[in-house]
């Protein structure tokens, strides 16, 4: 017989709310994975970060399993989704500066 301990989660109205986010910037030190979501408005010069998650390299390996199984069912319900690729500048290009690595 297993013993499965039930894990209670409590989420507040604000939290529940949520942040939209069309972008995610991913960065690393050798100690955790940082990723920050971001709303990009087009031709807006500038995008503030709307949430910032930060884990260790284990827990970003667990999420990218649990985010490509999610990925996976979603597309066997809804159709594969097509990637598209960024129009005109707006789009970050390359490794951004990480303020975390020395």
């Amino acid at each position: 017989m297993e013993n499965k301990k039930e894990l209670k989660i409590e989420i507040t109205p604000e939290v529940a709310a949520g942040h939209y986010s069309n972008l995610a910037v991913i960065s690393h030190s050798p100690n955790e994975v940082f990723v920050d979501f971001i709303n990009m408005a087009p031709n807006m010069p500038q995008a503030k970060v709307q949430s910032r998650i930060i884990m260790t390299p284990e827990n970003a390996k667990n999420l990218l399993a649990a985010l490509s199984d999610n990925i996976r069912k979603y597309e066997a319900t809804f159709g594969e989704i097509v990637r598209k690729q960024p129009k005109g500048g707006n789009a970050p290009k390359g490794d951004l500066p990480n303020p975390f690595m020395a």
